[in-house]
């Protein structure tokens, strides 16, 4: 059960002017499922991406890649679970150019223009007519009346699942440039997370009006804030996406600075967003029993504080500790020695978990009692504080614990 997280409902759902939704069950992997989503965007609709950084791309993410880059404005995406058309090799490629192919040819659009996702088992050929059969069904649903509903988006968070327990999808508003602007996205992830993007997948739209050429930089700044924050269990999936659309429909004056004043309140509402569904993917993290925040603050730099936060975040004897509630913290600063900082002064660390300080000038505070670490790590939420005491940069990574249903959920996971 996901920690501390509460599935969403359709009525705190909004939507977003300038995108329908459809989905259906095509039957990819299993029988009466939602499985086929797709996302239809209206004309001057804008977009930025970031994407896994496995050199084992899935091959949607290489058509992906190619797509952007003709820079004719994208119009459709086409989500599918069950398969991640990934270790595929070129007849994966062909799967998913045909997929593309499929979808121009019924919207009357360039296959350019379309964008293919995939996630589910690696190394598995695409079952290409299920998903083509699927399609019309998907469509019909974005034509209906409830494909511009904030309802639908709980339904496409449903249809994007693998092994999730719960759907991950959330909406904020903003004023920006003195209008009401909308922010709604979804995500999906349980198991082998950790984004280096720049399987997770995550979709985020908005209504605001932003400069197109803005959107890689919108994409990427909201990625680092979120997404490349998060770790379940360290594995960089071959499928890891995420998408940013702005539809424009809001009347705003167009955002062309993210440091602008529309820029910032922009900026604002789709990290929470962003922040929102990382967290969630964490909580639902497969086996999950504890939300573990990891903040590594005096760092001299920002890239040695995120080495020795994932250290700690993805080594599994801390993990499996926390899953116990067995304070034996000795992993923690095993984790930060080995972080691969080459000047570190172990004497200079501190340690707290939650409010109780455990290492102090490098060694066992003198003050501290293991009843007191073990009440601490017994909560479903902690907190990890690891001071470095080399300078003033701060980074925050989230994870979760590693529990026995880990070990049976993968093991599972293709039966």
């Amino acid at each position: 059960m996901a920690v501390n997280y509460i599935a969403p409902q359709a009525q705190d759902l909004l939507p977003v002017a300038g995108v329908r939704i459809g989905v259906a069950e095509a039957g990819i992997r299993k029988a009466n499922r939602k499985d086929l989503t797709v996302f239809l965007l209206d004309e001057g609709s804008v977009v930025g991406a970031v994407f896994t950084q496995n050199r084992y791309a899935a091959a949607p993410v290489q058509v992906c890649r190619d797509h952007l880059a003709a820079g004719l404005g994208i119009r459709a995406m086409v989500i599918n679970t069950g398969n991640a058309n990934a270790g595929t090799g070129e007849p994966g490629l062909q799967n998913a150019r045909q997929t593309t192919n499929a979808l121009a040819l019924a919207l009357g659009v360039q296959h350019e223009q379309v964008l293919p996702f995939s996630t589910g088992v690696i190394m598995e050929p695409l079952p290409l007519e299920r998903l083509l059969v699927g399609l019309p069904a998907a469509l019909s649903d974005a034509g209906s009346a409830a494909g511009a509903t904030g309802a639908q988006w709980l339904k496409a968070a449903e249809g994007i699942m693998t092994t999730d327990t719960l759907p991950k999808a959330i909406s904020r508003q903003a004023t920006v440039g003195g209008q009401t602007v909308t922010v709604s996205g979804i995500a999906k992830g349980a198991g082998m997370i950790r984004p280096n993007m720049a399987t997770m997948l995550g979709y985020v739209a908005t209504d605001a009006a932003v400069a197109p050429a803005l959107m890689p930089a919108l994409a990427k700044r909201l990625a680092d804030g979120s997404f490349n924050r998060v770790t379940v269990d360290g594995d960089t999936s071959t499928n890891d996406s995420f998408v940013v659309v702005a539809t424009g429909k809001a009347g705003n004056p167009v955002v062309t600075d993210l440091a602008s004043a529309d820029g910032r309140a922009l900026l604002a509402a789709m990290t929470e967003v962003a922040q929102f569904l990382a967290h969630a993917i964490v909580r639902d993290g497969e086996g999950a029993t504890k939300f573990i925040t990891v903040r590594v603050e005096g760092g001299a730099s920002s890239d040695e504080c995120l080495k020795a936060a994932y250290a700690v975040a993805h080594s599994p004897l801390v993990k499996t500790a926390f899953f116990a509630s067995d304070p034996n913290l000795g992993r923690i600063l095993a984790a930060v020695g080995y972080a691969g900082i080459a000047d570190l002064d172990a004497s200079k660390i501190e340690l707290h978990l939650g409010d109780v300080h455990v290492v102090k000038a490098g060694g066992r505070n003198p003050d501290y009692r293991e009843e007191d670490g073990q009440r601490v790590m017994k909560a479903a939420e902690i907190l990890v504080r690891i001071g470095l005491g080399r300078g003033s940069a701060t980074e925050t990574v989230w994870t979760c614990d590693f529990s026995h249903d880990y070990v049976t959920i993968n093991a599972d996971y293709r039966s």
